[in-house]
């Protein structure tokens, strides 16, 4: 124990320098709430961080980056796992929970371009690297004219491979550029109510042991309101779609006020269904969680009155 009887706090992470970074600012502002507090960091490898060479969702899509720190979790080598709030799947195992979200970094996408071009000013027939289904589906949309090609690996390896002449563009989570202090990089943010970021972008989630009422406690002191609420609007349209990797889909909450505004939009695999859509109602956790619930029915019901099965 220590010398405040809170014992070693036994965090997990991935071992990616993103990772690694955004886990040390949550132990950061944990020792601010709790000073004292011994904490271990316990670097986990997952599926995802094994399987580079393929996009996500040919090798399982969610839970790629989750798995193995949820093994963890449940088998009492960690006590808390900081994940990047995009890579948690809709339904978590059972006895495990999310127990607190740190306020959100920036949910945007940003593009990296060789020339400092803005996305519209492309050229035709750019080449621009993604390997998520989300950011390629918006791309192909926004600017058919481009070529879309795979790209995976870490931050470094990314920009690298755009350096070397592979890409004439790339788009990154504003959130991990910033948080490696790379945001100089960035050519342009993308509007998020035009391209919609993934469910959770930006953001942490905190998962525990439901039993294990300390480390709960503890993880709480950081939880920001806003960031969970927009995260139960955001993560109920996930469930409501069923969606992962698999599914060409992104949504995004904000307060305006003391209104919760949730923008989403799903396509279908093959790619000839594409919508997007919007609802508003008041802030509150529940009402975040049918906002979410609301969302996915609409746009699944469009998807219905088309004839195409986007998500199901």
């Amino acid at each position: 124990m220590s010398r405040l009887g809170y014992g070693v706090l036994r965090v997990g992470t991935r071992g990616s320098a993103l990772a690694r970074a955004q886990t040390g600012q949550v132990i950061a502002r944990l020792k601010e709430q709790w000073p004292g507090l011994e904490v271990e960091m316990v670097v986990i490898t997952t599926k995802g961080d094994l399987t580079l060479d393929t996009p996500l969702h040919q090798v399982g899509g969610k839970g790629l980056f989750v798995k193995e720190i949820e093994e963890a979790l449940l088998a009492g080598e960690i006590d808390l796992a900081v994940h990047s709030a995009k890579d948690v799947p809709a339904e978590l195992p059972a006895g495990l929970g999310l127990v607190a979200h740190p306020r959100r970094a920036d949910p945007r996408d940003a593009l990296i371009s060789r020339e400092g071009l803005a996305l519209e000013r492309l050229p035709r027939g750019a080449r621009v690297g993604s390997s998520s289904l989300r950011r390629v589906f918006q791309l192909r949309h926004l600017r058919p004219d481009l070529q879309v090609e795979p790209l995976r690996g870490n931050v470094d390896t990314r920009l690298r491979r755009l350096e070397e002449g592979r890409f004439d563009a790339i788009v990154l989570a504003a959130a991990g550029l910033g948080r490696l202090g790379l945001a100089d990089r960035v050519t342009e943010y993308l509007d998020p109510e035009v391209f919609i970021p993934a469910v959770g972008q930006g953001a942490l989630a905190l998962e525990a042991r439901c039993d294990d009422a300390r480390t709960r406690e503890l993880a709480a002191a950081i939880d920001d309101e806003e960031t969970a609420l927009a995260l139960a609007a955001e993560r109920a349209f996930l469930a409501g779609i069923e969606g992962g990797c698999q599914v060409p889909a992104g949504a995004h909450a904000r307060l305006m006020g003391d209104r919760l505004v949730l923008s989403g939009f799903l396509a279908s695999p093959d790619g000839a269904f594409f919508a997007r859509d919007r609802v508003e109602g008041p802030s509150g956790r529940e009402e975040a969680v049918r906002l979410g619930n609301a969302l996915a029915e609409r746009l699944l019901a469009a998807a219905r009155a088309q004839g195409r099965s986007a998500a199901r």
